[in-house]
């Protein structure tokens, strides 16, 4: 994401926006915000949240490249000049998030004090020795000392599990 440009919209007069389009007009004070993802990203869906009270549009920036986020920046654009509402975009800027590939979907137990490998090898089993994950560049990212965080659901399948691993050493090949 670093030195990409993405075009949000082009200028409006802001009286435009303060105006009341009715004498009797009261702006709602909730505002729902709704995350636009795979399955929310079309014009036909984005219209339907736009419909359902949806004023705001967050945009994860964990997935998706630019070219990605630009083409459902402008699938809003379309579906908020169709319904003629406003639509704020929040932008989750959090960066890219360390995935752990654990395709059968069973939980993971990890014990205290025991080693795991973290590995890129994306067709290698999850397993309490062994997680893939989605970034080739970890081995060059840290460095003996650090800690990684592992999230909720990342692995073990439950919001609430989380794990802070220490590196220990650093393998270039397995």
């Amino acid at each position: 994401m670093q030195g990409a440009h993405i075009l949000l919209e082009e200028p409006i007069r802001l009286a435009s926006i303060l105006e009341p389009s009715k004498p009797n007009f009261f702006p709602a004070m909730t505002k729902i915000i709704g995350t636009l993802g795979p399955q929310s990203r079309s014009v036909e869906v984005i219209e339907g949240c736009l419909k359902a009270g949806m004023s705001v549009a967050r945009f994860d920036f964990s997935g998706g490249d630019n070219d990605y986020h630009q083409e459902t920046i402008e699938n809003l654009k379309i579906a908020a000049k169709g319904m003629k509402k406003l639509c704020a975009i929040m932008l989750d800027t959090v960066g890219p998030e360390l995935r752990v590939f654990n395709k059968n979907e069973e939980p993971i137990v990890l014990e205290i004090d025991a080693f795991v490998i973290l590995t890129p090898d994306q067709t290698k089993e999850a397993s309490s020795e062994v997680l893939p994950i989605n970034y080739a560049g970890l081995a060059k990212t840290v460095k003996k000392g650090d800690t990684i965080f592992v999230g909720q659901y990342l692995f073990t399948g439950s919001e609430t599990t989380s794990v802070w691993l220490e590196v220990k050493a650093l393998l270039t090949r397995l």
